[in-house]
């Protein structure tokens, strides 16, 4: 437990060092959700309704852009081998990695969703569901993406083919989080597209951790 808990705090000091990885995450989810209001028109009853959705698909893409960085940096400076060289499973590994991810993206992209989602109109007491969505969904974003971060580790082109990968298994994510996302708008309850999300979210916890695992070993032979 004391690597697995020294292995997230390493990588949120780098995270934190080199902020730039997460800045140009936060930076791309906002500059993203400030499009759509230029291409749908200033109307703020179109902007309200399409908000959480808009802010959804914009966290989902924002949440690609340091994937290729989570186990490529330490497979580049070798440090990935000394890892999976200590007593903490591959499996481990790969969650520890995968929990910094989400810490250092997916926390980010919560807080820049509140001034996002008041610049589409979206009303204050509509916010709580949103962000307790955002909050699971960005969790199973970063167990997928990590999965496949492990999958292309090392592999020509992996920068192409991970978004490949990501996007179709993070579809169900995408339409039950919005789904749930909507039900204070549109005054419907919002408990089984909740638990449809929390169930993503208890499928990837085990699978993914493991999943990247294998592909770790993989990657370092």
């Amino acid at each position: 437990m004391k690597i697995f808990t020294a292995l997230i705090l390493r990588d949120l000091n780098i995270a934190f060092r080199f902020g730039a990885d997460t800045l140009a995450s936060v930076l791309f989810f906002i500059l993203c959700g400030s499009l759509f209001p230029l291409a749908l028109g200033p109307s703020p009853d179109l902007l309200r309704h399409m908000g959480p959705g808009i802010i959804w698909v914009c966290a989902l893409l924002a949440s690609l852009l340091p994937l290729d960085r989570m186990f490529g940096a330490e497979l580049e400076d070798g440090s990935l081998d000394l890892l999976m060289l200590t007593t903490l499973p591959a499996y481990a590994i790969a969650l520890a990695k995968i929990t910094a991810h989400w810490l250092t993206t997916g926390i980010p992209l919560l807080l820049a969703s509140i001034p996002l989602g008041i610049m589409l109109g979206i009303k204050i007491n509509e916010l709580p569901l949103l962000l307790t969505t955002l909050a699971i969904g960005t969790a199973c974003l970063s167990l997928l993406g990590g999965m496949a971060a492990s999958i292309v580790l090392g592999a020509r082109r992996g920068g192409v083919l991970l978004p490949l990968l990501v996007l179709p298994l993070a579809t169900p994510v995408l339409i039950f989080g919005a789904s749930a996302s909507y039900a204070t708008q549109l005054g419907t309850s919002a408990t089984a597209s909740l638990d449809l999300l929390g169930a993503c979210l208890l499928a990837s916890l085990p699978l993914c951790p493991f999943a990247a695992g294998q592909g770790l070993k993989a990657a370092v032979g």
